[in-house]
C-alpha cells in the first residue's frame, strides 16, 4: 500500500555492525519502524548511593546507564507477492540471522581458538563482537550491545522457512565509561551527548520563552 505521494519519506531505523577490517560487518535496516521504544536511564552517582559525604551527593561518575527495548517486525509477504526469489527460497531467515549474528562470535575465531587450545595454548583471547550502532535518525546514533533477543515466528512457507516474525530487542547503550578512548564508539557516544546538550539548551530556552518572566523571577527570588 503506497502512502500519499506528497508525504515525506520516513527514515528507517537500523543496527549497523562495524569492524576495523570490515567497515560494514552487518547491516540490519528495520523493515518497519517500531511504534514505540522504551528507554531506561540509571544515574551513575559518584557516592554509590550509600552514606557518602554530603559534598558528593550531586557528583556523577559518568554518563547514565541506558537500556533500550523495542520490537521490530519482519515480513516477507509483500516480497513473496512480488515474486522475490530470495524471499521464496529463504523467507525471513536472512534478516533474522543478521540480527542473531550480533550475539555470535565469528566462526573463524572459534575455529582458531579451538586449534590454539588443541596445541596447548593456555590463555585464549575471547573474540570481540563488531561495534554495533543503533541508528535512529540523524540525532540518535549510539553504540550499543545487544543483550536480549526474543523471536516470535508467526508464519511459515511450505518448506517451514519463517515468513513473518516479531523480534524483541534489548539494547545496552555503551558510553565512554564502557569503551576505550581508542575505540571509535567512544567518540560516537561523546558526539551523541554533545548533541543532547545542544537540544537541552534549545528546550530550556523555549521553556523560558513560553513561561515568561514569572518562572525565572521566582527562581531568582528563591536563590
Amino acid at each position: 500500500m503506497s502512502g500519499f505521494p506528497g508525504s515525506p519519506r520516513a527514515a528507517r531505523g537500523a543496527l549497523v555492525g562495524v569492524e576495523p577490517l570490515n567497515p560494514l560487518a552487518s547491516l540490519v535496516v528495520f523493515q518497519y519502524n517500531p511504534d514505540e521504544m522504551t528507554r531506561t536511564l540509571s544515574a551513575q552517582a559518584a557516592g554509590g548511593g550509600g552514606g557518602g559525604a554530603r559534598s558528593e551527593a550531586l557528583r556523577l561518575s559518568g554518563a547514565p546507564v541506558e537500556e533500550i527495548n523495542l520490537s521490530v517486525e519482519i515480513d516477507a509477504t509483500d516480497r513473496l507477492a512480488a515474486g522475490d526469489p530470495l524471499a521464496a527460497a529463504l523467507g525471513v531467515h536472512p534478516q533474522l540471522s543478521a540480527l542473531e549474528m550480533l550475539l555470535y562470535p565469528r566462526s573463524a575465531h572459534v575455529v582458531a581458538n579451538t586449534a590454539l587450545a588443541f596445541l596447548g595454548t593456555i590463555e585464549l583471547i575471547p573474540p570481540e563482537a563488531p561495534l554495533t550502532l543503533l541508528v535512529w535518525g540523524v540525532r540518535r546514533v549510539v553504540p550499543v550491545r545487544l543483550v536480549r533477543f526474543s523471536v516470535t515466528e508467526q508464519a511459515y512457507d511450505p518448506e517451514l522457512n519463517p515468513t513473518r516474525a516479531q523480534v524483541a530487542l534489548g539494547l545496552r547503550v555503551l558510553s565512554y565509561n564502557d569503551l576505550s578512548v581508542t575505540d571509535p564508539g567512544y567518540y560516537v557516544f561523546l558526539a551523541h551527548q554533545v548533541s543532547k546538550e545542544v537540544l537541552a539548551s534549545i528546550g530550556s530556552a523555549s521553556a523560558v520563552a513560553t513561561a515568561g518572566t514569572g518562572v525565572t523571577g521566582s527562581l531568582t527570588r528563591g536563590v
